[in-house]
């Protein structure tokens, strides 16, 4: 790995302090340095035979739904123990010294940007501890039945005792649109920064990868921050090789 210069950083530091507005795009290296795999990782134990795409949908939810409940069950078994890493924190201090400054747009769904104090995170694809409903409530047209998820009765997955309507992790699956209202909020703040830094992801996952074009057209400073070259690199400004635990707190101590 060659060394980052000095000067890149500082001039990378200088365009973090003039700028008004700080985006940043998380993706799954951010993680990986607490120890999270990531979601393409090997499977181990009783879901080695299976790929994340055979269990991460739709169609694998509404086949065997006791098999992916269990399989995101031990999945935020796994994360409830996993800490913040210092890159998190970096992030997170930044928010708290500049109240307004910097919005953290994340790919991920450990919430561990939420652990370490960042506030307003824009979870692109779900929170995995959070749950939602299969399908749309049954009752929802009269409002004083509807359905809540708090309300669900015990099972693998829980349900509905009023309409048998499953819950579901409130995660995006393979095929489905990411949450309007965080990807509108996501690509607002991609147009009105003056720097985004992009930070642990590989950028061949759209539509969040593209909030780096939009960036940059709208006349941002685009930073890559990863320890491996990205699809994302020919749109930089500048490409610091590294992980989020060297280079965040290095970039953001101000």
């Amino acid at each position: 790995m060659t060394p980052i210069s000095d000067d890149l950083l500082d001039q990378v530091r200088g365009w973090l302090r003039q700028a008004r507005k700080i985006a940043v795009l998380s993706g799954a290296g951010i993680s990986a340095e607490s120890g999270v795999p990531t979601f393409r990782d090997a499977q181990t134990g009783l879901w080695a035979s299976f790929r994340p795409e055979e269990l991460a949908t739709e169609e694998a939810f509404r086949a065997n739904p006791t098999r992916v409940w269990d399989w995101y069950a031990e999945r935020r078994e796994r994360l409830r123990d996993v800490a913040p890493n210092v890159g998190h924190v970096a992030l997170a201090e930044f928010q708290q010294r500049h109240p307004g400054r910097l919005t953290v747009i994340t790919q991920n769904v450990d919430g561990l940007h939420q652990k370490a104090g960042s506030t307003g995170v824009l979870a692109l694809h779900g929170n995995i501890y959070q749950d939602q409903w299969l399908d749309p409530c049954q009752l929802a047209r009269r409002a004083h039945e509807s359905c809540h998820v708090e309300q669900a009765e015990a099972g693998r997955p829980p349900s509905c005792a009023h309409c048998g309507n499953l819950l579901r992790p409130a995660v995006v699956w393979f095929g489905e649109m990411l949450p309007m209202a965080a990807l509108r909020a996501a690509e607002h703040a991609a147009t009105e920064c003056e720097v985004m830094l992009v930070v642990g992801t590989s950028g061949q996952v759209y539509p969040a990868a593209g909030l780096a074009h939009e960036a940059r057209q709208g006349g941002a400073k685009v930073v890559i921050v990863n320890p491996q070259a990205t699809e994302l690199d020919d749109v930089a400004h500048a490409v610091l090789v590294g992980s989020s635990c060297q280079l965040l707190p290095r970039l953001l101590d101000f």
